[in-house]
């Protein structure tokens, strides 16, 4: 089974341009209550940022602007992906290790989380988070 999954965000288009809405309980929505938004941008060159799991948050990234890859990992596979398209949402399950790599300059990071942030629900330890996942299978 692969990690990576995409949520296809249509996008309405006219003469003044385009609108993408992003809603839940709809085909090809976001498969969870939103209960958090935020979004990573002016990311300095080089630098990559993750490095974490979550026991029970569930995302969806959307690149807005730009472009970054994303690395996930669930302990036993691990798989990557470009975010580059404000149409295409990466989702993000409980318990996959997630790192973002190779920001470009001008990228905007959507990311909407299942639940309020909680720093006691971050794993931020590889290792542990391996061990944790082992267990979780």
């Amino acid at each position: 089974m692969s990690l990576v999954k995409w949520i296809d965000f249509p996008s309405l288009a006219d003469s003044r341009g385009s609108l993408v809405a992003v809603e839940m309980g709809q085909d090809k929505a976001v498969p969870f209550g939103i209960k958090r938004v935020y979004y990573i941008y002016h990311t300095e060159q080089g630098v990559s940022r993750g490095y974490h799991a979550h026991k029970q948050l569930k995302q969806v990234a959307i690149c807005l602007a730009g472009k970054c890859r994303m690395v996930l990992d669930d302990g036993t596979d691990r798989e990557e992906a470009w975010l580059d398209r404000p149409t295409k949402g990466l989702v993000i399950g409980d318990m996959v290790w997630r790192e973002m790599h190779d920001f470009s300059k001008d990228c905007v990071l959507l990311v909407l989380a299942s639940e309020h942030y909680d720093e006691s629900d971050y794993i931020r330890d590889y290792e542990t988070f391996q061990k944790m996942a082992r267990k979780t299978v």
